[in-house]
């Protein structure tokens, strides 16, 4: 007899064929075989490219591939939390090119269906889960000279573990003795930086508060009829003017969080049009689904340009002078003063707007950026993107009725009805025309 779990990977395995076959050629209304498709993969621009090629030490040809294996390992990823539910510790990708995806269980019984799926098993102690749960005890727990002491402190799936970053190993104990949390699933990192908002910038494009401090555009958005931009909270508070190129004037702040969080939207006046693209490049936006954890990602800034690096963990609280942010990503990708609320892009899905970090584009660095998804769900936003990626096909006649909604964002495991059918989220999105359930094979699984 089956698992109960392998039953729902392996059930999970064969629509995976079934989405191949449905994908071949000459087959009618072939809904996309990739999950490259799906998230445009090959819609990353050059500029992108080399900035991968030059931080992450590829070529060309590995920056394409990366990029591909990434998309591809977060669509089984979710496939597998869904399949894992509560024994589930957590997925990333490794190895040069992504090509090795990793899934934590907390159940031997399980290894079978991880890899029936072409991932690399692994079996912990925690569930993901559990450790989020030890970090919520941990952030309730720090508070004032213990948050700055322990400034740091993140879910790593990798080490089944989560971190604090500290500047003494006895500093880190106080903090989980005060917080009750079981100390085999904490560990300690010893570090002296002290991660700091980055302001006085320009952002993928630069704009300016008030006509003093600079800041960075993170990704274009529209509300109603309101066209704007996100951007991190830390910049400016509701009611706080901007103007962009050339002084020109540009907005202002409708609503602001930090600390707690680090997201903020600026309404821009009439002479401002949104639009998908990043830094006046070729970089354009596609969609913003959450890529793993060890995935490349690249980062725009008015101060430095742009750098890469890769996702070290989500489900990040740092503590600022100003107080803590918690459900960030850490990052490898180096950032400066003034490249604050600027773009973290994976390929071309929108990532987050960049909060803060320490170390430099010189020497090097750690950055942390504030995920979009929550943020346009917060404000009621709606990312500006690309035109239709869904080449899928479109409902039939009387369809689709159903409670999935364009505009919507949704987390793993959510579950939604469409054309009369159930589907389960497997990659944290914002659904736009185009990704449709039965369109996008990469984000939905029919239940």
């Amino acid at each position: 007899m089956l698992h109960r779990h392998a039953k729902a990977a392996c059930a999970a395995f064969a629509a995976v064929g079934a989405l191949v076959l449905a994908g071949l050629p000459g087959s009618a209304n072939a809904a996309p075989s990739t999950a490259a498709e799906t998230l445009g993969v090959g819609q990353a621009s050059p500029e992108l490219l080399r900035a991968m090629q030059r931080d992450l030490g590829v070529t060309a040809g590995q920056a394409r591939a990366r990029l591909a294996n990434e998309a591809e390992a977060g669509a089984v990823a979710g496939r597998l939390q869904n399949a894992l539910g509560r024994d589930f510790a957590g997925a990333w990708v490794q190895g040069a090119d992504s090509a090795t995806l990793m899934v934590a269980t907390t159940d031997a019984a399980d290894v079978r269906s991880i890899r029936a799926l072409g991932a690399r098993a692994l079996v912990v102690q925690h569930t993901l889960k559990q450790l989020d749960a030890t970090l919520a005890q941990l952030d309730k727990a720090a508070a004032g000279a213990a948050a700055t002491a322990v400034p740091v402190r993140y879910v790593d799936v990798r080490a089944n573990k989560v971190t604090l970053q500290a500047r003494s190993q006895n500093e880190a104990q106080a903090l989980v003795t005060a917080a009750g949390v079981d100390a085999t699933a904490v560990k300690y990192e010893k570090s002296v930086q002290q991660p700091r908002p980055l302001y006085d910038i320009r952002g993928g494009d630069a704009y300016y508060m008030n006509g003093s401090g600079r800041c960075s555009v993170g990704f274009a958005i529209t509300r109603g009829t309101q066209q704007g931009f996100a951007t991190a909270g830390h910049c400016g508070r509701a009611g706080t003017t901007t103007t962009g190129y050339n002084q020109a004037a540009q907005g202002s702040f409708q609503a602001s969080t930090f600390p707690g969080r680090d997201t903020a939207w600026v309404a821009t006046n009439a002479n401002w049009t949104s639009t998908p693209n990043v830094a006046g490049s070729n970089v354009q936006v596609a969609g913003s689904t959450q890529a793993a954890v060890g995935a490349s990602v690249c980062r725009s800034g008015s101060t430095t340009g742009w750098h890469c690096g890769t996702i070290q963990q989500h489900n990040t609280s740092v503590t600022y002078p100003e107080g803590t942010i918690s459900g960030v990503t850490r990052t490898t990708v180096c950032a400066e003063p003034g490249d604050s609320g600027g773009s973290f892009i994976s390929g071309s899905q929108a990532q987050g707007v960049t909060s803060g970090g320490s170390g430099d584009c010189r020497s090097g660095g750690t950055t942390f950026y504030q995920p979009i998804n929550p943020l346009l769900q917060g404000y009621g936003l709606t990312l500006k993107t690309t035109t239709d990626p869904g080449p899928g096909p479109g409902p039939g006649p009387g369809e689709p009725g159903g409670t999935w909604a364009a505009g919507t964002v949704y987390a793993t495991g959510a579950q939604v009805t469409y054309g009369g059918a159930t589907y389960r989220c497997l990659q944290g999105h914002q659904a736009q025309p185009g990704w449709e359930p039965p369109n996008v094979p990469a984000l939905w699984q029919r239940a």
